[in-house]
């Protein structure tokens, strides 16, 4: 069965749909700092006869249609990761800033968005429909573009309805998805733990109130909360991710900073956490001389698939994917993602578009240096997405 999208496809979209995701690549920005990656899409999308507004300092949201239509809104996140990229695989459109890369396909979701632009605004005379794009900044830094976005009451104001979003994902080959309704993706929180003791020292430790020892018991205590407090059947993870402490071998440091990442679906489970992280840090601190400070940052709420809109994304995909390449995922997944923040104002899907593959070195997870994708999932992205915009 032939698809809007495939004589497009077949006539150099695609060709130009790489060309936007290498150059992207080459020219990382991260989170808040995307003004060239900003200017380069506004350039191209006006050229394309979108209007174009700014609500936030970077990224953009492209407008076309009938303004007496409700409008469907799909979105892209433009923001590199704060890394160093690796791999020979992709050496000639390596990133070429030092601190930035797109190990985590942020740039394929933007050229592929780039790619469904296009077709829509070729198809604009056929239809009376109006198509909302959002390229957002910031996904991977608190308190999150999409976040900003939605308290500007931009979208609302646009008459947006329904809004879909994607993620490269390395565990399916391209061609393929995966999606599940209710809960898919969870929330994310940031931790920040301080231990504080008295320094001296290291041949005299029994002058000093040592952090560092303080810090070893705290953080194995909480291991205890998810093994111990939380149900089973309530996924949750607490991770300690950053230890810093002293600068000498011969010194007893006067502090210990720690950071760490908790996760989870249900509000009063992370609240429950919250208190006990508490009272750990608290607790065993003064309980060993010390003193112990915790600060709970509350990040991104959890990706929640609303049913009607991954029934229509499940039928769409089924027909121009095939139903066996068309994946629903039981469990959830315990990595986080502020299209949440869209789905609490607006009935909403975020699904996985398959884009391993071992001949490209697609083989990486999210966020290593060597990250990379197949770049012909991006056939199935735009197929995929200017179905669900004209169905």
């Amino acid at each position: 069965m032939a698809f809007i999208a495939d004589s497009y496809l077949s006539d150099g979209l695609f060709d130009r749909m790489v060309k936007h995701r290498r150059f992207l690549h080459q020219h990382p920005e991260v989170s808040f700092q995307e003004f060239k990656t900003t200017e380069y899409l506004v350039g191209h999308l006006q050229s394309l006869g979108y209007t174009v507004e700014r609500p936030l300092e970077t990224g953009c949201v492209a407008i076309l249609g009938d303004q007496s239509h409700p409008a469907i809104a799909f979105r892209a996140d433009i923001d590199a990761l704060p890394m160093d990229e690796e791999g020979d695989h992709k050496r000639e459109f390596m990133s070429t800033v030092a601190g930035a890369a797109h190990c985590c396909g942020h740039d394929v979701h933007t050229a592929n968005l780039l790619g469904v632009a296009e077709i829509l605004a070729s198809e604009a005379k056929s239809h009376s429909k109006r198509f909302v794009l959002i390229f957002q900044p910031a996904e991977e830094k608190l308190p999150g573009g999409g976040n900003l976005l939605v308290q500007t009451g931009f979208l609302e104001r646009l008459g947006v309805h329904t809004i879909y979003g994607l993620h490269t994902y390395p565990g399916l080959p391209a061609g393929q998805i995966a999606v599940k309704s209710g809960p898919l993706m969870a929330s994310t929180n940031e931790v920040e733990i301080r231990i504080y003791g008295r320094g001296g020292h290291a041949a005299a430790p029994h002058e000093t109130i040592d952090p560092i020892v303080i810090a070893a018991e705290v953080i194995c205590q909480l291991q205890t909360i998810v093994s111990r407090m939380v149900r089973p059947t309530d996924p949750a993870v607490v991770s300690i991710t950053s230890i810093h402490a002293g600068s000498a071998y011969n010194v007893i440091p006067e502090r210990v900073d720690i950071k760490g990442t908790v996760r989870g679906f249900s509000m009063e489970t992370l609240r429950a956490i919250e208190s006990r992280m508490r009272a750990i840090v608290e607790g065993v601190a003064t309980a060993m001389g010390g003193r112990g400070e915790l600060a709970f940052n509350y990040g991104y709420p959890a990706v929640v698939n609303h049913t009607d809109t991954t029934a229509q994304l499940v039928q769409v995909a089924s027909s121009v994917l095939g139903e066996s390449c068309v994946h629903r995922l039981e469990d959830p997944i315990m990595a986080g993602e502020d299209f949440a923040f869209y789905q609490q104002r607006i009935p909403g899907t975020f699904f996985f578009l398959g884009s391993g593959g071992e001949s490209t070195g697609s083989v990486w997870p999210w966020h290593h240096p060597k990250y990379n994708v197949d770049e012909d999932c991006m056939k199935s992205g735009v197929r995929l997405m200017v179905e669900l915009a004209l169905a």
